[in-house]
């Protein structure tokens, strides 16, 4: 199974969901679980280095959006409620479970050509940053800045 967040982000790191990769997996979780528990850190704009925020994103006051055109490459995501966004991708986040300094993240995402569930990685950092790891054994993690709530 490919990484969603590298099918829906492509080479720049994240998936398109044709070829969901390594990043997001599905799992049900209510609104309220979202904004109280497991996901409310989580909540907003992310972006890895390279492109400013504001070549990524717009927001209309109330939420932050992709920039029209869409850069389908853009390492980046939004995180809403129990819904995660890439450029190429829409997910509903199904379970988040932590698991030592990460939470495990299990999505359903689906693209305009397919649909695969994903399992995704991830910690935020005591700077406000983000990472997000392939699997268990890395250490590194590829980082996330957060461009808006």
């Amino acid at each position: 199974m490919s990484d969603p967040l590298e099918v829906t982000m492509g080479v720049a790191g994240f998936p398109a969901v044709a070829g969901f990769g390594s990043i997001f997996a599905s799992i049900a979780l209510s609104g309220a679980l979202a904004a109280e528990g497991g996901l409310s850190a989580f909540q907003g704009a992310w972006l890895a280095q390279g492109p400013s925020c504001a070549d990524v994103y717009s927001s209309d006051g109330k939420a932050a959006s992709f920039r029209r055109p869409v850069d389908i490459f853009a390492p980046a995501f939004i995180v809403s409620g129990n819904r995660l966004r890439t450029p190429m991708a829409s997910c509903r986040i199904r379970s988040t479970k932590p698991t030592e300094d990460r939470h495990t993240l299990l999505l359903d995402c689906a693209n305009a050509v397919a649909g695969n569930e994903v399992r995704v990685l991830m910690a935020m950092m005591p700077d406000g940053s983000l990472k997000r790891y392939l699997n268990e054994q890395d250490t590194t993690g590829t980082s996330y800045q957060r461009c808006s709530r």
